[in-house]
């Protein structure tokens, strides 16, 4: 049985990977209107890994009969200086998100609460791989300078990554994994 303080957590986490969803969807706004639709649909892409992942804390808290809380989504900032600092916002936005699973994690090993922690490992690994995602690209973009056709290039690159579709979330799982 989960304790009342990691039901909490949980819950705090599925609205933070909400939050993390409207942010990117913020962001694909700016990079349509920037008219980089590859940068757009990478941003989508990782829209519906947010939800997806949200939905795997929820289905965890259904499982267990845990009451789920929703909070107030908080309005993401709908104008970026550039692409570089729209990247740079997304990436420091997944550090502090790896920081926060970093903590769900801690607090499942102080709690003893074993059924949890595979999943959030399962969390570190994802935020590892998108951290990795979010720094190539930074990096590139910051090569490319005010290289115009360098960043078209870089655009259609984004916009031939495959997927963009959520996850499946498994009903009535016994665990988040």
């Amino acid at each position: 049985m989960l304790s009342d303080v990691m039901s909490e957590a949980l819950n705090k986490q599925i609205n933070r990977e909400l939050y993390s969803g409207y942010l990117c969807l913020s962001l694909s706004a700016y990079f349509d209107r920037e008219n980089l639709p590859g940068f757009a649909h990478w941003m989508r892409q990782h829209a519906h890994e947010e939800q997806a992942h949200a939905m795997k804390i929820y289905e965890f808290l259904v499982d267990r009969h845990v009451k789920i809380t929703f909070k107030a989504i908080n309005e993401p900032q709908p104008d970026f200086e550039s692409p570089v600092a729209a990247a740079r916002i997304f990436l420091s936005h997944e550090m502090k998100g790896s920081k926060d699973i970093y903590a769900l994690h801690e607090l499942a090993q102080a709690e003893k609460t074993y059924e949890v922690q595979p999943t959030l490992l399962w969390f570190i690994d994802a935020h590892t791989e998108e951290e990795k995602l979010g720094r190539k690209i930074l990096d590139q973009l910051e090569m490319i300078g005010d290289d115009g056709a360098a960043l078209l290039l870089l655009d259609d690159e984004l916009g031939q990554r495959a997927g963009g579709a959520p996850e499946p979330v498994a009903t009535n799982s016994t665990s988040l994994t």
